[in-house]
């Protein structure tokens, strides 16, 4: 598309697993478009995690090409293709360095892609803190002396760092409580709107991408089993796992309620 900034096209994976071969991806054309969220649900086992990881380079496809504004990236990803793709992970405490201060981890994104002067490194630093809602202060302190939430601002803010066009948002906050969750959510937003940034949003709760995603990408066994807009999944689901995820949704309005209602009459009348 010519508005994407990712794409992934016929993008496949299969692992070997002793003598047998396990196809965890089949056949994905799939498109981020430029300052979308896009979210990618499925049930464990899905599929979604290995097409983080072969976004990321972490993995190399065995069939099918991913391009980044329309150049096909190479399964040896040099230094320019990291500082356009960041990851944030699930749990911040264990993806940031126990030992390192907020500072140093900061700093280091900012010396391994060379953004800024040495000099000018350190102010850097307090406005990619102030940016996701951080006092300056706690610059100093290190992991264990921060909250789950300010851990994983942290985090959000070395995503930040490089000046990143697409981040990957690996479960981002499947280890918040839902007060905090709900904050993050909306930083989310925000950072999105103010840096023009694309999100790749993983998880498997539909709950979580309700107010944050523009589009949803349904993955089962390997493979994309449905992809609409947000509205439009959660007003008519077509696929039977989507189903089964938004049956998993808190009710927040009464179509809503009106569709868990025709799910549950569907599947009662299924069942033998």
């Amino acid at each position: 598309m010519a508005d994407s900034v990712l794409s992934a096209h016929g993008l496949g994976k299969t692992f070997q697993v002793g003598k047998r071969h396990v196809v965890a991806l089949a056949d994905i054309d799939l498109s981020l478009r430029r300052g979308e969220c896009l979210a990618v649900v499925g049930e464990s086992g899905s599929g979604k995690s290995t097409l983080a990881n072969l976004i990321l380079g972490v993995h190399t496809p065995t069939t099918g090409e991913i391009h980044l504004d329309n150049a096909a990236l190479p399964a040896e990803r040099q230094l320019t293709h990291r500082k356009r793709i960041q990851l944030v992970q699930q749990n911040p405490l264990s993806a940031l360095n126990p030992k390192r201060s907020v500072r140093a981890s900061l700093r280091l994104a900012l010396d391994i892609h060379g953004i800024g002067t040495p000099q000018s490194r350190h102010d850097r630093v307090n406005s990619l803190l102030s940016d996701v809602g951080l006092d300056p202060a706690l610059a100093d302190r290190r992991p264990a002396a921060l909250s789950g939430g300010q851990r994983q601002r942290v985090a959000i803010a070395r995503a930040l760092a490089p000046q990143a066009d697409v981040i990957v948002l690996d479960e981002p906050t499947s280890a918040l409580d839902v007060l905090v969750q709900a904050r993050v959510l909306a930083l989310l937003n925000t950072l999105r709107a103010q840096h023009t940034l694309s999100y790749l949003f993983i998880t498997h709760d539909l709950a979580v991408v309700r107010n944050v995603a523009d589009r949803v990408a349904v993955f089962e066994n390997g493979r994309l089993v449905e992809l609409q807009t947000t509205s439009d999944l959660f007003s008519c689901p077509k696929a039977d796992c989507t189903q089964r995820l938004l049956a998993a949704v808190p009710v927040v309005s009464p179509s809503e309620l009106a569709l868990r209602d025709a799910l549950s009459k569907r599947n009662d009348h299924d069942e033998p």
